[in-house]
């Protein structure tokens, strides 16, 4: 399993990749000692500049103090309290395709696209070095990280056996690609989410639908943008996840991909 995780875990991959812990798969099997049957591939997005004069509060302002930790016995309580992201904004609608935010610019500078192809490469690595199920591979993240699962998996979608996205929503280009690939899907948003809104998920869900693909879409409707705590702390999601290998082997072609 990969996960891709959010705006506020970057780092330089050494001093500070103890922030991949904040939450997510990684949290749950190290921190509360939940049993995964995955190896987890926890890259670590690089800072680009976001910690410069400009960047977020929840970048600048944070300390390792904060990053969870194992206990030697038993487990701490549960991430669930993260105050800054408890700010709910209304519910609203569903809104066009062509209404979307456009954040081409941010991830071609900022986001996780700008890594590509660097987690394919460290996912060949992990397949060669301990001989891993490659009909198995699933990705998932939160937030920016869930972003980041829809570039790749629309980039390299024979390589990805299901996804699981986080309060991060597709292109609709990106929705077909993923549909066409017939790699199935479990979204999940939250009702109250201000970052980023349930609205704009819509769009390229209907195009995958349209197109025949397996989704599933939740949302948490009490939750603001931390949904990732109540996602990964259960184990539906990841029983979901192994229902599913990889379907049959496809080759890119032209542009398009063939069995």
């Amino acid at each position: 399993m990969i996960y891709l995780h959010g705006d506020g875990e970057r780092g330089d991959g050494k001093e500070e990749l103890d922030y991949v812990m904040a939450y997510g798969p990684l949290y749950e099997a190290w921190v509360q000692k939940k049993d995964m049957p995955f190896i987890l591939i926890v890259p670590q997005l690089h800072m680009f500049g976001r910690d410069g004069p400009d960047g977020p509060s929840y970048i600048l302002n944070r300390t390792k103090e904060g990053i969870p930790g194992r206990l030697e016995e038993g487990t701490p309580p549960h991430n669930t309290d993260m105050p800054a992201l408890q700010i709910f904004g209304p519910m609203q609608g569903a809104v066009a395709d062509e209404l979307l935010p456009d954040y081409t610019d941010y991830d071609n500078k900022f986001g996780w696209k700008r890594t590509d192809p660097d987690v394919i490469n460290i996912l060949d690595s992990i397949l060669k070095t301990y001989n891993a199920d490659a009909d198995r591979v699933y990705l998932t993240g939160a937030s920016e990280g869930a972003f980041g699962i829809w570039h790749y998996s629309s980039v390299y979608p024979e390589r990805f056996a299901a996804l699981l996205p986080v309060v991060g929503y597709p292109s609709v280009e990106q929705a077909e690609a993923v549909a066409k690939a017939d790699i199935p899907v479990w979204i999940f948003s939250g009702g109250r989410d201000p970052t980023v809104e349930t609205k704009y998920f819509f769009a390229g869900m209907n195009r995958m639908d349209e197109l025949g693909a397996t989704i599933r879409f939740t949302t948490e409707q009490d939750m603001s943008h931390d949904v990732w705590n109540r996602v990964y702390a259960g184990d539906d999601v990841y029983n979901w996840l192994l229902q599913y290998p990889k379907r049959r082997r496809m080759q890119k072609r032209d542009g398009a991909f063939y069995y």
